[in-house]
């Protein structure tokens, strides 16, 4: 039993994992630099920001990859504090596209890709190859997805595992603890999401749980920021800490309406992946509308919050 649920678990999320790896390489090397460049010109504005926070998690394929990319600029002074605000809501947001087409159930066509973009990658230009392992990526990704779905019967048919989720079942506070500690584990929310949904798909979990086991995913992508920030200056602390503090005031304003968040997405689609899918992008896009118009004020709290302690110079 152990074995039957631990080797597809294991290979699953290596697969997933490494197709993810692969995919943002592929996206980096095609338009990485140039990334770098145009998060440093286009964010004057907070519409700005935000859009560039939205297309630079699409491209990256991880919030957190931005998050980072963002510390370091803004540690170098390339960016200041205030103008990574709406990058941040937008990263929250970019990571509902890779949701979306996960939800899509696209994994019959996973080897299809995978072999396809080996092709690609073994071609002589650079910007095939790229797209190559951006294709590549995305077949290991739902490679990794079929194989995930393969733990789901032998946990349904757990007595021990079903009874301990009997305790949890209707617990949205451990569904959304769940999600931080595990996404902050293997670093990748879109993993969690996926492993969520092969469990909704399969009666395992109830849709309020797994909603808030997504919202909790949101706050463990922050982990990375946070580590990443150590040893930076104010600013990066600053960003680190804003994405965190956003998540988790964003679940916790959310977590007494999961119900009707629950009942929103049912009517959207009668598909239980879809209905997650839906789920995070509908808390994603309001949490992200709501803040927008109020990124200075963030901004300022942020700054009272994380104060920069650095004395200034008298001069005689």
């Amino acid at each position: 039993m152990i074995v039957s649920i631990l080797a597809p678990f294991t290979f699953g999320l290596s697969f997933f994992l490494f197709g993810m790896y692969a995919m943002r390489t592929g996206f980096q090397n095609l338009a990485g630099k140039k990334m770098e460049q145009w998060m440093g010109r286009f964010t004057r504005t907070p519409i700005h920001s935000f859009w560039m926070g939205l297309l630079s998690t699409f491209v990256l394929q991880s919030s957190s990859a931005v998050t980072v990319l963002t510390i370091g600029l803004t540690n170098a002074g390339i960016i200041r504090f205030r103008q990574t605000v709406g990058i941040i809501l937008g990263t929250n947001l970019g990571t509902t596209v890779t949701t979306e087409l996960i939800a899509l159930k696209l994994e019959s066509f996973a080897i299809p890709m995978l072999l396809i973009g080996v092709a690609l990658w073994l071609m002589p230009r650079r910007n095939i190859r790229c797209t190559g392992l951006v294709v590549a990526g995305f077949g290991l990704i739902f490679l990794g997805i079929d194989t995930l779905k393969l733990m789901a019967a032998p946990l349904e048919q757990s007595e021990t595992f079903r009874s301990l989720f009997l305790e949890s079942s209707h617990s949205i506070g451990v569904g959304l603890l769940t999600g931080i500690i595990f996404t902050g584990l293997i670093h990748s929310g879109s993993a969690t999401t996926v492993i969520t949904m092969g469990l909704l798909s399969h009666n395992i979990l109830s849709m309020e749980t797994a909603i808030a086991i997504v919202l909790g995913a949101n706050i463990g992508t922050c982990f990375t920021a946070i580590i990443a920030s150590i040893g930076t200056n104010t600013a990066s602390k600053q960003v680190a800490w804003c994405h965190t503090l956003f998540n988790v005031a964003g679940a916790l304003a959310f977590l007494p309406i999961l119900p009707q968040l629950s009942l929103v997405s049912a009517f959207l689609t009668s598909n239980p992946s879809m209905q997650i899918a839906h789920s995070q992008t509908i808390f994603n896009l309001v949490c992200s509308l709501v803040a927008l118009p109020f990124t200075s004020q963030i901004a300022s709290f942020i700054q009272w919050l994380i104060p920069d302690k650095r004395i200034p110079i008298k001069r005689s």
